[in-house]
């Protein structure tokens, strides 16, 4: 038997303390944090390296994403095919991504010496020494373009990208992390140069390895794949994200058969003290699908909505709170008015204990799954070493959820959430609501 399936065993029938697994952490040469967990059950290596060089890093929204894209079409002597034959030769895969906080590439190897040794070998040279050719950055500027064209047709996607842009205003978290029309025009290579230089740098950098090597080995491993990256320094701290002060209710038509709709304001960070209370809440408010107040008064009492959920996406400084929702045009009124109603009321109440008691087990029940396979567990290493989070959070995080009250929701829910201050998106077809 596995070292996770007995840990879920344990959990579930032994009444024993959970404990995670045991994460170690140190410091490169250059100045990477490292966290690294032993897997030694099969001859894997999961790795993925985190920069904060998101598009809230970015001077031209676009440019991070861009930016991250281009890693893997060229690096040193290689060219994208190349780089892709390398890897498929020894069965590896690897990937990169960005959003508002951080930019990251991924990788899983076998640990076998030949497969592990290009594997990094590559991911050295694809981080240290990207090419950023001309041609491939204006056929991925172009490609980009065309994405933004498809998301344009879709009315969800239109509702997320107004609402994430209007709520944060002139933070740096309003940056739309695909770009706009405009700013891909104007982004050039140089642009995509210098957010390079000035980000992905080794103190700038988290790496998280997960796999069946020993610390030692890690720690040469660590080292290689960040051997061409400059020292370099931090990213400076973000700002605040401001409150809002008054209510917004912005509608976008658009001719679709259902009206989208979202509502919130800022939430919470990463680290934040009312974090395990609001997650907790949020559960019994809107994230527990078709058992949560919100599902029950929208979609099974009322009918106005197939979906509506509730949820906190914190970031390094507070991300979204949002609910959302889809309903038919003609009863988009309705539903807005039905979801006020509900979270004003979850705000003045709180959950009952019955729910509390359910919201608890299903999180905890559910957690060890969460962290059940080496690439789980990798996300979410990078996220606790990203967010400087305490080592420990995945030995306490049952404890924590077990231990929030009812009384400890109703006045974290009070002090957090502002009903007469959120904005409000609608897009739909107001048309056919006549």
């Amino acid at each position: 038997m596995g070292y996770r399936a007995l840990l879920l065993l344990l959990m579930l029938f032994s009444g024993h303390v959970w404990a995670g697994p045991a994460i170690q952490s140190w410091t490169t040469e250059k100045g990477a944090r490292v966290l690294f967990v032993s897997a030694p059950e099969l001859p894997m290596l999961d790795l993925r390296v985190v920069f904060d060089g998101g598009s809230a890093r970015g001077a031209i929204p676009g440019v991070a994403s861009l930016t991250s894209a281009l890693l893997e079409e060229g690096a040193g002597d290689w060219d994208a095919d190349e780089i892709a034959r390398r890897l498929d030769g020894v069965g590896a895969k690897m990937s990169v991504g960005s959003q508002r906080d951080m930019a990251w590439l991924t990788v899983r190897t076998l640990t076998e010496k030949r497969a592990l040794t290009t594997t990094l070998d590559t991911v050295a040279q694809v981080l240290g020494a990207p090419r950023f050719d001309a041609v491939d950055f204006e056929r991925n500027r172009k490609s980009m373009l065309v994405s933004l064209n498809y998301d344009e047709q879709s009315p969800g996607t239109v509702a997320q990208k107004t609402f994430m842009h209007t709520l944060f205003g002139d933070h740096p978290y309003a940056s739309r992390v695909e770009g706009t029309q405009e700013s891909l025009a104007r982004i050039t290579r140089a642009d995509v140069i210098s957010h390079y230089k000035k980000f992905y740098v080794a103190k700038n950098a988290v790496i998280a390895i997960v796999g069946a090597v020993t610390r030692p080995e890690a720690e040469r491993l660590a080292e290689l794949v960040t051997a061409g990256l400059q020292s370099g320094e931090r990213a400076p701290e973000l700002p605040q994200v401001s409150d809002l002060q008054s209510p917004q209710t912005l509608k976008l038509s658009f001719p679709s058969s259902q009206s989208h709709i979202l509502m919130g304001q800022p939430g919470m960070h990463r680290g934040d003290p009312d974090y395990f209370v609001l997650y907790v809440g949020n559960h019994i408010l809107g994230g527990s699908g078709l058992v949560s107040q919100l599902s029950e008064e929208v979609r099974e009492k009322r009918g106005l909505s197939y979906s509506v959920y509730s949820y906190f996406s914190p970031m390094r400084r507070n991300g979204p709170f949002l609910i959302g929702a889809q309903t038919q045009n003609a009863k988009a009124g309705e539903a807005l008015e039905v979801i006020r109603q509900t979270l004003t009321r979850f705000i003045e109440q709180g959950p009952s204990e019955a729910e509390l008691t359910a919201a608890k087990q299903n999180i905890t029940g559910g957690f060890p799954l969460r962290i059940a396979s080496n690439s789980k567990i990798l996300e979410y290493i990078a996220m606790l070493g990203f967010y400087d989070l305490p080592l420990d959070y995945l030995d306490t995080f049952v404890d924590k959820v077990n231990s929030v009250t009812s009384a400890q929701i109703r006045d974290a829910f009070k002090r957090r959430i502002k009903p007469g201050q959120l904005l409000t998106v609608v897009v739909g077809n107001e048309l056919q609501a006549d």
